[in-house]
């Protein structure tokens, strides 16, 4: 493993490389495992998200123009990254690596079509074999720089960017999904306590957001969207206007009577969220029009870098965390609502189990459907064991029923691996800078997101975020028998 990192990495590296690839063997990967305090779900979305940030970090370093040259060194000049514009800057490097982690999560993907249990052999492929599994990743990382050019030109141009938007959408989903589950955790904990602490979490955070919107429009407004910035005033105005509207749409008498749930928390998080994708995009704007105070100094571009990594990183874990925990969250909401115990199912089974009527994977049906009926506990599905089964794992929490469905799970992950190399390479936007000095190598970095179009996808993103959460308002006005059961 350590000669295929060599391949990838400097000579000067090779050492360290080797280093790495010990620490994902399969034993200190098993290891890495046991040691984690955690169920074995959790353990694998951390393992995959290790993987992700790896392969990120990775792809960030192919923007360096010297990294480039010494991959084209180390390849015998093999290996070329220019285009038809000019040099590519790392741009197709970029889509490669980024290209690389989709292929991979694909392949699992599609070999855990209808795993819904770690029972199943195949299940091994996602909670296990984790050395094979990052040998393989990088396998395919290596095997990528040999592809050539013009495939990454069309993957780049069509398929990175539909999957990027898609992971967009999906991201806009879960964030507003998250400001309801919030302030209903919020007023339900509130409801079944006797102090008042909930209430006033649920006040404080819904006031320090809005608080946080208006200065931050402040500050765009004194910096960013002065005389001569029409295009920045229409962006910071146009915000402005919808976060006033969406507030006062959630406040409606005929809103809240379809949800007497919804209000100004949910409201407050995402118009700071939107109010932030605004700032991110004026400070990331082209200075063509010296709009960008930022622009006029290196220092405060590499602070801005820095923090648009890690929010990124932020928003990708967060999205696949929601995606990974959408069957444990019905379970739970099932588990929630109890239901009358009904003792004749239970008892039916009862004398099925004592006369030897129903077989094994009928017992099992069984007692699912008495469990979902709250008949019987959760419990009673790790109570039958099949004979055979003398040691059970007690970190196996999918042991009868996985937490999450896998192959959506690699689905996120692949279309998120899309969504950062269309970041990373602001959305196929090659900008040729001027070298005073060919023959010197470069260390700088291309600036992430210093594009119109980049500028753009933020600000349309954040639009489509008011009109999801507005549509969650106004549904169940509009169509109130389909959301009888939910409010």
């Amino acid at each position: 493993m350590g000669a295929a990192l060599s391949c990838m990495a400097l000579p000067a590296l090779g050492s360290i490389g080797t280093w790495i690839a010990s620490c994902f063997s399969a034993a200190a990967c098993s290891l890495a495992c046991k040691s984690c305090n955690c169920n074995n779900s959790v353990a694998t979305r951390i393992g995959y998200a290790i993987i992700f940030l790896l392969n990120s970090i990775i792809a960030w370093l192919m923007l360096s123009d010297w990294v480039i040259k010494q991959i084209q060194k180390l390849s015998l000049d093999y290996l070329q990254f220019d285009c038809s514009e000019g040099s590519c800057h790392g741009t197709i490097a970029v889509h490669r690596v980024c290209f690389a982690l989709v292929l991979f999560h694909a392949f699992l993907g599609l070999l855990l079509l209808g795993v819904q249990d770690s029972r199943q052999s195949r299940a091994a492929l996602q909670n296990g074999w984790w050395g094979p599994k990052i040998l393989c990743w990088i396998l395919i990382l290596v095997a990528s720089f040999f592809i050539p050019n013009g495939f990454f030109l069309v993957w780049g141009n069509y398929f990175a960017l539909i999957g990027a938007a898609i992971f967009i959408l999906f991201g806009l989903v879960l964030l507003v999904d998250f400001a309801h589950s919030w302030t209903e955790r919020c007023l339900e904990n509130w409801e079944n306590s006797d102090s008042n602490k909930w209430k006033y979490i649920l006040i404080a955070g819904t006031l320090i957001m809005y608080a946080l919107s208006i200065t931050l429009t402040g500050v765009m407004y004194g910096y960013f969207a002065t005389n001569g910035c029409s295009l920045n005033q229409f962006f910071v105005t146009f915000n402005l206007i919808l976060g006033i509207l969406i507030t006062l749409v959630c406040i409606l008498p005929s809103v809240q009577e379809a949800n007497s749930r919804s209000g100004l928390s949910q409201a407050s998080i995402v118009v700071i969220y939107c109010t932030y994708l605004v700032l991110s995009a004026v400070a990331n704007e082209p200075n063509d029009k010296e709009c960008n105070p930022l622009r006029k100094s290196h220092g405060p571009q590499t602070t801005t870098i820095v923090l648009g990594a890690v929010f990124t990183f932020l928003a990708v874990a967060y999205s696949t965390s929601r995606a990974a925990t959408q069957g444990g969250a019905l379970v739970n909401k099932t588990q929630q609502n109890h239901q009358p115990i009904e003792l004749a199912p239970a008892a039916h089974m009862s004398n099925q189990y004592n006369t030897g009527v129903v077989s094994r994977s009928s017992e099992r049906d069984h007692i699912a459907a008495a469990v979902e009926s709250g008949a019987l506990p959760r419990s009673a599905l790790y109570s039958n064991n099949d004979d055979d089964e003398d040691v059970l794992d007690d970190k196996d929490d999918e042991r009868y029923g996985a937490v999450y469905n896998y192959s959506f799970f690699h689905f996120v992950f692949a279309i998120a691996a899309m969504y950062v190399a269309m970041l990373l390479t602001n959305w196929n936007t090659i900008i040729s800078e001027e070298v005073p000095n060919p023959d010197q190598d470069k260390s700088d970095l291309i600036r992430i997101g210093q594009s119109y179009t980049a500028v753009w996808v933020k600000i349309v993103s954040g639009w489509i975020c008011y009109g999801i959460y507005s549509w969650t308002l106004m549904a169940p006005v509009l169509m109130p028998d389909r959301f009888l059961d939910d409010y």
